[in-house]
């Protein structure tokens, strides 16, 4: 049953799906390979995890080519780009948390794991099989080259400032080792809970790091095997992001409160407070700096990095808040007193770096001269002291992930267009030419030319709540076209104007253009609780498992493609991962009628159960003291049910195609088993398409494509292919 449909996909996908396509303008395809178009369009080059040295100017960045990933470097004033390591396998181990050492002379990163998962993100990750032991280490390798030497079994390292020794965490312990690797790594200390969230103190001397401890986490400080550790003013809350000041004698870190009280409203917006403390680093004596406003819009920030937070120049403390509607960033003075708003207006700021000389913030954001800037991320910098704002890159491209370099000369970001995919580039932070770096990785045939720009297109909601979208549309071909909408995952994510800063929303984007080459109109959409338009977007009442409001975005966005002249209303699909997934399947049980076909990649289709994302919240509630008190659980277990896609599914009669990954670390493959089920039961057509060992993200490139396949063989199919009962066999 299974291995038929997956033989069926795989041979549509060779016969129907790849040939022809316009992205071969630039190199035909050749006959014997006739999956060549997705796979060109899929060649980009994608890097991530740039960093520069505390002092002079080099960078370093993790490029993946082809599932390939490796640690890439350049220095002034060339700034060509070059590999450090040379690894040569498609395999799924990622390369994270690259740091310089200050002096530039060490490159540090971690190799495996999965660490963009919900949960168990530094467990091995092995998606081609292999049969010997696969482990999470912490690698080291000189700047000028050399062979990287591994300092441990281990994660999340931060490299001293003296440049001589990493720590890093292991088995929920602090460990260190010399960043030349010259000897083993060794435990440094033993502490009760997980022990992570390491900062050196500015002067190497000692560590602060935080203990979480499930209900409540401690901030603490490890100075040496002699000395005991000092815990940062404990109490039963959580604290967390701890910051030295610039000598070393004071820490700020973020509270919140500690687990338990009372069983709050499931159905209601909540606040969630938080504040800032001030502790002295030696005693641990504390107070409380600044508190959040006690509105909604003073809750704990969950856009990039949280509160941001940040031990600046002149004695200011910069962080993130939402406190005016808008993730914005602020400063206030050490001594306190009222916060100053630095980035005033409607947009928001995420990838937050603090200058070298602690006087600015370089960051991206949604803003800039064009009205269509908010869909898009610019580099905006902005003094800690004054609220004034200056666009470093306006235009219609887009940048992202800033790092000026030690001596203060350059920033380097990552930049992409709509139609070149993104690479490292510099400019000089005064006057002068921006460089991209490493243009030789991106393939010589590459299909940048063949590529759409995307239409900013906006429809409103039945409630009056106005979405952006783009909408990807090859001109010509025929009159009346197949129509999808693409629905992103998250949900706190943005589709953009252009390529995407994560690996797993560009590929999106290519698919989105691929769709768009064979003939499709293809809507991504930014639906409500998604970020860039404020808090009550971000935010809204009555969604997710407390009702799913957003599910009216999904429904309009299909009712707009049908209500175009060029779209055939009977031909409109939907398609999305993760989140996305959860709406599409809702999609499909909810107006078959709308969308007639649909992908849903590990989605969440029941808000009830573990594994979805929500199931904890009503498990908590309905154990211990919180099952005797009173509490509106049994209505939000109501609420949550119907607003599951399994609850759905006696209406659901377009056919769908289910891909999930078992080793997914985000949404329990049992969602995807349960729905299957159900599926099956109601005699609804539906394929499957598992992969083995994969997680969430889909970590090795061979799978990916593979997924990638089976969406555009499914679409083709359904909507290009002639007609048939179709089904599961």
């Amino acid at each position: 049953m299974f291995s038929r449909s997956l033989v069926r996909l795989a041979a549509i996908a060779a016969i129907c799906a790849f040939t022809d396509v316009p992205l071969h303008a630039q190199r035909p395809p050749a006959a014997s390979d006739p999956s060549s178009a997705l796979t060109q369009v899929k060649s980009y080059p994608f890097p991530t995890e740039l960093v520069a040295a505390a002092t002079g100017a080099r960078i370093a960045w993790a490029f993946e080519e082809a599932g390939v990933r490796n640690v890439y470097v350049a220095e002034a004033p060339d700034w060509k780009a070059r590999p450090l390591t040379r690894y040569t396998q498609d395999d799924g181990q990622e390369l994270t948390s690259l740091s310089l050492s200050s002096d530039g002379s060490r490159v540090v990163y971690v190799r495996g794991g999965d660490h963009g998962s919900n949960w168990n993100d530094i467990l091995p990750v092995n998606p081609i099989g292999a049969t010997q032991p696969v482990t999470v280490q912490v690698w080291s390798v000189p700047f000028e080259g050399g062979e990287p030497k591994a300092l441990g079994d281990g994660d999340l390292p931060e490299i001293s400032p003296k440049g001589d020794v990493v720590a890093f965490v292991k088995d929920r312990q602090v460990w260190s080792a010399p960043i030349d690797g010259s000897s083993p790594a060794k435990r440094l200390f033993t502490a009760h809970g997980e022990n992570e969230e390491i900062q050196w103190s500015p002067d190497g001397s000692r560590l602060a790091f935080v203990s979480s401890r499930g209900d409540h986490a401690f901030v603490g400080v490890y100075t040496n095997e002699s000395t005991p550790i000092a815990w940062i003013a404990p109490s039963t809350s959580r604290d967390s992001m701890p910051r030295w000041s610039p000598d070393g004698n004071r820490i700020a870190f973020v509270r919140r409160p500690g687990a338990g009280g009372a069983p709050a409203p499931i159905l209601e917006r909540r606040r969630q407070p938080w504040s800032i403390w001030i502790a002295d680093a030696s005693t641990g004596e504390g107070q409380v700096l600044w508190k959040t406003p006690e509105t909604l819009w003073g809750s704990y920030p969950t856009t990039d990095g949280g509160a941001n937070l940040h031990w600046a120049a002149e004695g200011r403390i910069a962080f993130l808040s939402y406190a005016d509607g808008w993730p914005h960033l602020y400063s206030i003075s050490e001594r306190g007193g009222t916060p100053l708003l630095l980035t005033p207006g409607n947009y928001m700021a995420e990838h937050i770096r603090l200058s070298p000389d602690r006087k600015s913030l370089v960051f991206s954001a949604n803003t800039g001269p064009a009205p269509d800037d908010i869909d898009r991320r610019h580099l905006v910098r902005v003094p800690v002291d004054r609220a004034a704002i200056e666009v470093l890159t306006p235009g219609t491209g887009l940048e992202w992930t800033p790092v000026i370099s030690g001596d203060g000369r350059f920033v380097a970001y990552l930049a992409a267009t709509p139609q070149r995919p993104p690479l490292p580039t510099v400019r000089p932070i005064a006057a002068g030419a921006t460089r991209t770096l490493a243009e030789d990785r991106l393939p010589a045939d590459y299909p940048t030319a063949a590529l759409v720009v995307p239409k900013p297109v906006t429809y409103k909601s039945p409630d009056g709540l106005v979405i952006h979208a783009q909408l990807f549309e090859r001109a010509g071909g025929a009159a009346k076209k197949p129509a999808i909408v693409y629905v992103h995952g998250g949900p706190p994510r943005q589709m953009l104007l252009g390529w995407h800063y994560s690996s797993y929303y560009a590929n999106a984007y290519a698919m989105n253009q691929y769709l768009a080459s064979r003939g499709f109109a293809v809507l991504a959409i930014n639906y409500r609780l998604g970020i860039g338009y404020g808090f009550e977007f971000h935010r809204p009442p009555a969604a997710g498992a407390t009702g799913a409001s957003e599910y009216l975005d999904v429904k309009a966005a299909g009712e707009y493609l049908r209500a175009l002249p060029q779209v055939d209303p009977a031909r409109v699909g939907i398609y999305g991962g993760s989140y996305g997934g959860f709406l599409t399947a809702l999609a499909l049980g909810r107006s078959s009628d709308i969308f007639a076909a649909g992908v849903d990649i590990h989605g969440v289709h029941d808000f009830t159960v573990g594994g979805s994302g929500s199931g904890a919240a009503f498990q908590s509630a309905m154990t211990g003291s919180a099952r005797f008190e009173p509490s509106d659980r049994e209505q939000a277990a109501a609420v949550a049910w119907r607003s599951s896609p399994v609850s759905s599914v006696d209406g659901w009669r377009s056919p769908v195609l289910l891909i999930h990954g078992d080793d997914d670390r985000n949404v329990a493959f049992s969602q995807t088993v349960d729905l299957a089920r159900r599926l099956e039961a109601k005699a609804v057509p539906f394929e499957e398409l598992v992969i083995v060992d994969d997680t969430h993200h889909f970590m090795r490139h061979a799978n990916q494509v593979r997924v990638d396949a089976a969406i555009a063989a499914f679409f083709e199919r359904r909507f290009t292919a002639p007609a048939s009962a179709g089904g599961k066999d």
